[in-house]
Formats: C-alpha cells, structure tokens, sequence
C-alpha cells in the first residue's frame, strides 16, 4: 500500500473518532472551500480524501442542521488493488456527535420529491434514483419511464413512506425536505440508511435556492455539470435583474422608479389569504423585476396567513395580481373569479384587466421555480412591464379570460 493512501485513511480514521457536540473537527489544516456567492445555509470544504458539508439550521440561527462527510467511492483500480480500507470506514448511518458519512456518488437513491427529481434528472443523474414518493407529482420523463418499467419505486406518501420496500431497494440515501419542529423521521432513521436534508427551500434569495444545486451535483457525481448549470442560471438572472434595474434608474428610459407596478399575488383559500413574505424567494423576484410588493416590508422569509379583509385593504390598488391555482376544467376567467369572492371584482388589477394565472394542473411551476429563477424572472417582468421584454411569451402564467 503507498504511502498517500495510508494518509488518507489515517485523516479518515481521525475524523471519524474526533466528532465533538455535533460538529466534525477539521482535522486537515486547509480545505478548498466550495464558493457559494448567495446561498446562507449551506457550506463545502474539499479535504483530501472526503468532502464536508455544514447545513446551517435556518430555524436555529447559530446551529447546525447536520453535517455530512461525503467520501468517494473506491475505483476500479482501487478495487483490484484492494485498497478498500477507505470505503469499509465510511459507516452509512448518522453518528452520535451529529454527522452522517456518505459514499458517492450515490447510485442507488431515494428521493421524496419531485422538485430534487427535476434537478437530478437535468444533471444527467436520473438512473441513479431507485425510489420515489408520491409519484404522481413528479413531472421528469426519464423518471416516470423508469417508474412505468419497474426500475423506480414508488414508496407512497412522503409523511409515511412504504419502509418495507424501502429496505428492500437498500438506497445509498433518501433526499427529503426538513421542516421545523418535524419530529424526525420515524421510522426511516431506524434503517440505517442516510438521511440528507435538503433545506434549499429555505433561503431567502432565488438565486441562494438554485445554489444548493452544487451540493446535488457533489452526491451524484455531477459537479461540473451542477457548476456548468448555476453559471447559466446567474448569468441570466443578472443580467434580467440589471436591466430591469437600468429601465427604472435611467432619465432616458421609458420608465421611473415611481412606475413600479404595485404587485399582488394568490387567492383567498378558505378564510386566510396566503401571501408571500416580503424575504421570501417569491418576494425577492418581485422586487427583482421591477414590482413593488404589497408587503414587501414584512420580514417573513416564509408564506403569510392573513384575513381576506386584509389583504383586500392594502392591496385593491395594486396594478398586478398574479396567481397559482388547481383547475383541471380550463383556465380561470375573470367570470370565475369573481364568482369566488365579492372583494376580488374591487380591485384595481380586476378592473383593468391586469391579472395573471398559473394552473397548476398542467403547468411545471414547482418543480422548475427552484432551480431555474431567471424563468420566473422573464415572466414576472413581462408582466410588470411588458416594454421591456415585448418578444417574450409567458411560460407559466397567462392573462385572465
């Protein structure tokens, strides 16, 4: 055995015995840290031999959500060699101390939605999903090819997944979505089988979320691709960001900061109308395309839940209303809406014929938002100022009828 390959597995053997109140001890003096330009939450540092990652807990400011310690998976020269020491060290279960080693890239996984669906099957990493939940809100061919030729699992509801079939796929790892005060993950943490927490949704900037790509392309083999992938999704996005901006700052232009468009979005569900917080991602695209935001001044980086009366009160001036909704039947019309509630046909946007909607029935809209802002951002622009993008048609929204 060579020399560097006993240094790796000596840093490993320490590593693993030096985890001390949920962290892991750095115990290699330099690491290459994984630039994130805009993501908070979530940090990378190459060491020789294995990479970690820190999740921050974005309910818990200060803590972590877990540390994970993703080691390569032994070559075909490393095999025939029989240099497997380091690979029969990477335990796939969470340690006591709060971190969880990985073996990648991962080949045999789980995945419970399908919004991480959509970004691994554009890495080019679809064969290497075995399970799903909830297969019925995946929208990737490649993966509902694969689940209608038997080689992807469907495990049911992701709150209480099939666990029989899941030992029997024996996935290299489940990607699920944490949630504050979950309770844990019943169950499933019973396997063995290593858990990644895939909190994206919770930064507060688009292009932070779409981010968390790199730590996807990391696990699945796909770093480049995943690095290749956020460079067009930066570029793009900035540049329509930049030039929403120069319309509204430039004496030449069409267009003043006072033209903001005042924006509302979404419907009454029941007797709460739930808007986007004015730090939430939705609310930062907004703003990003030139809209002033009802309550953009609200700190919440989450959703709001407010009285239909409310809501009405601070937005019936507003110049945009978009929305999201579930109609299999057709396209809401202007009829329809107004049939809903006797406060939408008194809104400024309902008057003037300025209300956008998202069918949710057949439009991709949560599976695409995460990764690819700039096509949100193209919409959102077309729709509060039209001038400046005249040749783009809608993707996800369209003119009430």
């Amino acid at each position: 055995m060579s020399g560097a390959a006993v240094f790796a597995i000596m840093a490993l053997l320490t590593l693993f015995l030096s985890c001390h109140q949920g962290k892991v001890s750095d115990t290699a003096q330099h690491g290459d840290t994984v630039a994130m330009k805009y993501a908070e939450n979530i940090y990378i540092v190459h060491y020789e031999g294995y990479t970690r990652v820190d999740l921050a807990n974005p309910w818990k400011k200060g803590e972590i959500l877990h540390t994970y310690i993703l080691v390569p998976r032994p070559t075909h020269e490393e095999v025939r060699g029989e240099r497997l020491e380091v690979r029969e060290h990477s335990p796939s279960e969470e340690l006591e101390g709060g971190y969880t080693t990985i073996t990648i890239p991962l080949t045999r996984s789980a995945v419970y939605s399908g919004v991480h669906g959509s970004i691994i099957d554009e890495l080019g990493a679809a064969d290497q999903i075995r399970a799903v939940c909830e297969v019925e809100y995946f929208t990737n061919e490649h993966i509902l090819s694969a689940y209608r030729a038997g080689r992807i699992t469907n495990l049911g509801n992701s709150l209480a997944p099939n666990i029989e079939a899941l030992i029997d796929i024996h996935p290299d790892a489940i990607l699920l979505s944490p949630f504050e005060n979950s309770g844990g993950y019943g169950l499933i943490e019973t396997t063995g089988i290593p858990i990644v927490e895939c909190a994206d949704y919770m930064e507060t900037s688009p292009l932070g979320r779409a981010e968390w790509m790199k730590f996807y392309g990391l696990l699945y083999g796909k770093a480049e691709e995943a690095d290749s992938l956020f460079h067009e999704v930066e570029t793009a996005y900035n540049n329509l960001k930049e030039s929403v901006e120069r319309s509204l700052t430039s004496n030449l232009s069409p267009l003043t900061s006072s033209q903001a468009p005042r924006v509302i979005s979404d419907l009454i569900t029941g007797s709460t109308w739930y808007v986007p917080g004015g730090r939430s991602t939705m609310g930062r695209l907004i703003a990003d395309a030139g809209g002033d935001y009802i309550f953009k001044e609200r700190k919440e980086s989450g959703s709001l839940a407010l009285a239909p009366e409310t809501v009405f009160a601070e937005s019936q001036d507003a110049d945009v209303w978009f929305m999201k909704y579930t109609n299999s039947a057709g396209d809401k019309t202007y009829q329809e809406l107004a049939s809903e509630s006797p406060l939408y046909p008194q809104m400024k946007a309902f008057k003037e014929k300025r209300v956008y909607g998202c069918n949710l029935s057949y439009v991709h809209f949560y599976n695409d938002l995460p990764y690819h802002p700039e096509r949100h951002l193209r919409d959102m622009i077309r729709m509060f100022h039209p001038q400046l993008l005249p040749d783009h048609q809608l993707k996800y929204y369209k003119p009430l009828e």
